[in-house]
């Protein structure tokens, strides 16, 4: 749902069921839009997090040169070198005032190994289901018990927590 007025400084969580694929899977989402006074709460969701959709937007240079510094602190709280991630550039309507390029958006992608999506929230919404299917999608493909490279976890309930 867009939100003409939403104030991108207050965090966020939703929980909604959906169904991908033929198969339900809740989604528990938190979106504090990159503020470090939510960063305890964000690495708390990085630890546990079955999967990340990393966004910027295509009019803000500087959300674009924080998409490394995300990807990084999940990967160490993962204890990975790779976990399932989506990388979003939203925005993609406000065409005039766009900054950062899909080539910019791409090439990053493809460096970081994720996944890239152009969405836009703004009516009709532009691929915003999709990046949420895409992640579950990714995330299905990993084992159950996808354990840290330090240490095994026991296998869980497939819940996807997206932040």
């Amino acid at each position: 749902m867009f939100l003409e007025d939403h104030n991108p400084t207050i965090e966020d969580s939703y929980i909604q069921n959906v169904e991908v694929d033929g198969e339900w899977c809740v989604l528990d989402v938190l979106d504090t839009a990159g503020q470090d006074e939510f960063s305890a709460m964000r690495e708390q969701y990085m630890r546990k997090g079955h999967g990340f959709i990393i966004v910027y937007s295509v009019t803000d240079p500087q959300s674009f040169r924080q998409v490394r510094r995300f990807h990084t602190q999940i990967l160490r709280a993962r204890d990975r070198d790779s976990y399932p991630m989506i990388l979003a550039a939203n925005k993609i309507d406000l065409v005039q005032q766009r900054l950062v390029t899909e080539e910019e958006g791409r090439s990053l992608a493809q460096e970081l190994g994720v996944q890239y999506v152009e969405t836009s929230a703004k009516n009709p919404p532009v691929n915003v289901d999709l990046i949420f299917h895409d992640l579950i999608r990714i995330i299905r493909k990993q084992p159950l018990n996808f354990p840290p490279v330090s240490q095994k976890q026991r296998p869980r309930k497939m819940k996807c927590t997206c932040l």
